[in-house]
């Protein structure tokens, strides 16, 4: 993404109520280094809503001085700055990667983010990389030493995925229990994805502990990406009574709109299963579940699209095909305006289950063909149904209101099928 596609993508996530962005690399590109002091200048100056909520705006550095001098010559612009440091504290990057000691490692991060504070630099997070695959003892000594240094958040890394839940909670639950001064900083959480756990890892590190969730809007991020803020927001939101009541300030309205966006900048499509923002995630196309929603929607469906800023093109989310049942196919020739007694309509339901079978979606203009034929010619009735087809993505509608600041090009691209993800990380902050 550009640094203007990026400033744009910091708006909306400032509207969605993230408490930190991760605005980007600064020492990786001059064009890095302007996006991050473009989004520090604006978005970490401008009140957004009621509360006035103003993000933290944080710059990647590794642990060496020109890449923290970058860092923060970016970021000083923000009302709120933070250096984001970071160094590999795992035996086999220390080995194969860095090539140092352990005793050089521990060096090297304790200077650095006394430099990083000397700076003027008030909020330094830290991250020991690769923290998953790191022995424990050596990762408390090490935390301790950039904690007395002026490290303000500790930020715990499954780099490579490999953690399982229970594995990922205990390591946060340990290091929270046996590193001194751990109660002077914020544990924070930077799950991967590679084994599909990212999420469930991040929900267990906050479970254990931690209080900031480092998270991507759509589960962008290197290789099979990072812990999904929408599945991270949404669970907390779903299951409070398991997780202590803990909740984040999202503003889960404008996850939709969000969403879109990023796809749209990042070129990134999301599967249609992706859970909480895939297209199918409250697409019902089973007779049994179609049946079930029709009478009661909490049958089968834990979230309300609205909740999320999303509405459908009808209400119960029914997508017509073979499994569908009689309640869902009458329902829809209702919506569509049509009135057939019951004879008809089984000689109707027939003929739509010969056209099913050979088609995976049947849309508003096949239930309209095999209405024309004489003998089932139905009452029409009128309606205010929107009439759009109910295939892949168009099952839903975004209501959300485009912003501003958008530009002229993404509002006209905005209703194609695959709308195209920042790569901003955004964090999310737990109460204490």
């Amino acid at each position: 993404m550009s640094s203007a596609e990026k400033l744009v993508i910091a708006r909306q996530l400032t509207l969605l109520g993230v408490d930190v962005i991760d605005a980007g690399f600064p020492a990786s590109s001059a064009d890095d280094f302007h996006a991050v002091r473009s989004i520090a200048i604006e978005v970490g100056n401008t009140p957004v809503g009621v509360s006035g909520h103003i993000p933290v705006i944080g710059g990647l550095s590794r642990c060496n001085k020109s890449d923290i001098d970058a860092a923060w010559d970016a970021v000083r612009h923000a009302r709120r700055p933070r250096i984001n440091t970071f160094i590999a504290t795992s035996e086999i990057h220390m080995q194969h990667k860095l090539r140092k000691t352990p005793e050089q490692v521990v060096a090297i991060a304790r200077e650095m983010v006394a430099y990083a504070r000397a700076l003027g630099c008030p909020d330094v997070e830290f991250c020991p990389e690769d923290s998953g695959r790191s022995n424990k003892e050596f990762l408390y000594h090490i935390l301790e030493e950039v904690i007395q240094a002026g490290a303000t958040t500790i930020t715990i890394a499954d780099t490579v995925g490999s953690n399982l839940p229970f594995e990922f909670g205990k390591l946060i639950a340990d290091i929270k229990a046996n590193t001194p001064g751990i109660d002077n900083a914020i544990i924070s959480t930077h799950c991967h994805n590679d084994l599909g756990l990212a999420t469930a890892n991040t929900l267990a590190g906050a479970y254990a502990g931690a209080r900031q969730l480092e998270v991507t809007v759509n589960g962008i991020g290197e290789r099979a990406g990072n812990a999904s803020l929408e599945e991270v927001v949404m669970a907390l939101k779903c299951r409070p009574e398991l997780v202590d009541g803990m909740y984040t300030g999202i503003n889960t309205h404008h996850i939709t709109m969000t969403s879109k966006m990023v796809q749209e900048y990042s070129g990134l499509h999301v599967q249609p299963h992706k859970a909480i923002v895939g297209a199918n995630a409250f697409a019902h196309e089973s007779g049994i579940h179609q049946d079930g929603m029709l009478k009661y929607k909490g049958t089968y469906e834990i979230i309300s699209p609205h909740d999320i800023g999303l509405t459908r093109v009808n209400d119960s989310g029914i997508v017509l095909g073979k499994l569908s049942g009689r309640h869902a196919v009458r329902s829809i020739l209702v919506e569509l305006g049509y009135e057939i007694n019951d004879n008809k309509f089984e000689d109707f339901f027939k003929r739509y289950k010969e056209v099913a079978e050979k088609k995976k979606r049947i849309t508003d203009e096949d239930i309209k063909a095999l209405l024309s034929d004489e003998n089932l010619a139905p009452e029409t009735r009128h309606t205010n149904r929107n009439m759009e087809n109910r295939v892949g993505s168009k099952i839903v509608k975004v209501q959300t209101a485009i912003p501003e600041q958008l530009p002229e090009k993404f509002g006209a691209r905005w209703q194609q099928d695959a709308i195209d993800v920042a790569e901003e990380e955004d964090e999310l902050t737990l109460p204490r």
